[in-house]
């Protein structure tokens, strides 16, 4: 019992201290400085949230016109209130927390996401000590096909309890540690954020839809870890509308996030569940100096990897895990995001192992327009499909940004210096052949 209860506190501690992160901060919320690798939007009003999703619409429409099974990337900071994405950020953190909670109450403090399982009666009947539901209230909760027969709740269970679409506004009661008291799980949520809600999946449907009409594949970029939560939740809604018969909708993972396989693993599992197309694009992460900034404001742990070497360890996890979801269900399919030529040559060799074909076009590659030609261009000749990244836009906001994505890619000059060799030795062959133009 002393163990249970020690490792009980121990996963409560690390909790609270992760709660932190999502904890709503003026001086964050609608924070730009130190960004190094991403294009950033500035909030003004519902009407330039509007602005945005035509701008996105136009760019949809240019991916449709300029290839074939296109792609094209949006950013939810603008089509929603930064602030707005927080807050939502924190209730969702918050109510996997009380999950969490029970897990340990149940002594499964520290298990892997999908291996924690509690059991429904036990469950009942904390909820009932703690004075948030009945067991004849709480029965009603857990009526899902699977719950039925297994008689666990895990946390996809779990989340479907609060579904962002059609269940906002319910009377969720979470006892808040600080107090002892029960409090509503969206205390913080005012009469505008419900709305705030609607009017953000109401823009992604319009976006979506026009993707879909023009057959192009919408990205949704991963951002600030404090942002995350929110957004992912956002787009698995609308993945669950959009990817039933294909994958039309993909989801942005950082890997250099101590929690990416987590988050990779726990998205996936549910597709499964729900039939849906998994749709995945894989990163290292762009936000580096601003996370550990904020962490060491704001007193909560570091929710980067510590290392380069552990970031890679963590992309090439997550990567393989879709990988082998490819050869099972054929239901997914990735982007792989990168300028590392180590990770290119890690999913070749996988692809090879695991028998998927080029041509099966469930993995494609990408790389920023101008950046790592070595790498675009044989995999385009081997019959890979490979795709640039085109940002586009006024001068001054454009150059910064190409700026900042050359120092987020470590070993840029080196690269670049090796690109220019590579391009010298081409001519120099083709000079010696007579082919100078082939």
């Amino acid at each position: 019992l002393s163990s249970r209860t020690s490792a009980a506190e121990k996963e409560m501690g690390g909790a609270e201290k992760q709660e932190k992160q999502y904890r709503a901060h003026q001086g964050f919320g609608d924070h730009h400085g130190g960004v190094t690798g991403a294009h950033t939007y500035f909030y003004a009003d519902e009407a330039k949230c509007d602005q945005h999703m035509e701008t996105f619409l136009r760019c949809i429409d240019a991916s449709s016109g300029s290839s074939e099974d296109g792609f094209s990337a949006i950013k939810l900071t603008a089509l929603a209130r930064p602030q707005f994405l927080v807050q939502f950020s924190e209730v969702l953190v918050k109510w996997r927390t009380f999950f969490q909670q029970m897990a340990a109450e149940q002594g499964q403090a520290g298990r892997a996401v999908l291996d924690t399982k509690l059991e429904v009666e036990k469950l009942q009947e904390a909820l009932a000590n703690l004075g948030i539901a009945s067991k004849a209230e709480s029965q009603q909760w857990f009526t899902g096909e699977n719950l039925s027969t297994s008689g666990t709740v895990d946390l996809l269970d779990w989340n479907s309890l609060f579904d962002s679409r059609t269940k906002l506004s319910r009377p969720l009661l979470i006892p808040n540690r600080m107090t002892g008291q029960l409090e509503p799980l969206l205390s913080r949520f005012s009469e505008e954020e419900e709305p705030q809600m609607k009017r953000v999946l109401q823009r992604m449907d319009v976006l979506a839809k026009r993707a879909m009409e023009k057959g192009v594949r919408l990205m949704v970029d991963a951002e600030q870890s404090y942002f995350q939560p929110a957004i992912s939740r956002l787009t698995v809604e609308t993945q669950r509308r959009f990817n039933r018969s294909q994958p039309i909708i993909y989801n942005t993972y950082q890997c250099y996030l101590k929690e990416a396989y987590n988050n990779v693993t726990g998205d996936m599992e549910l597709s499964r569940r729900e039939g849906w197309h998994f749709g995945t694009k894989l990163v290292r992460g762009a936000y580096m100096e601003q996370e550990r900034e904020r962490a060491a404001q704001m007193g909560y742990e570091d929710p980067i990897n510590p290392t380069y070497e552990k970031t890679n360890e963590m992309y090439h996890r997550c990567l393989d895990y879709v990988l082998e979801e490819i050869t099972r269900s054929r239901k997914a399919s990735v982007m792989v995001a990168s300028h590392n030529e180590d990770t290119v040559k890690f999913t070749l060799r996988r692809m090879m192992e695991l028998g998927i074909h080029p041509s099966d076009k469930k993995v494609c590659f990408g790389q920023l327009l101008g950046m790592c030609d070595q790498i675009t261009f044989p995999l385009g000749q081997a019959g890979f499909p490979v795709y640039k990244y085109v940002p586009y836009g006024p001068v001054n906001e454009v150059l910064p940004y190409l700026s900042r994505r050359a120092q987020e890619n470590r070993g840029f000059v080196q690269r670049a210096k090796r690109e220019r060799d590579l391009l010298w030795k081409e001519v120099k062959r083709r000079v010696l052949t007579g082919n100078l133009f082939s």
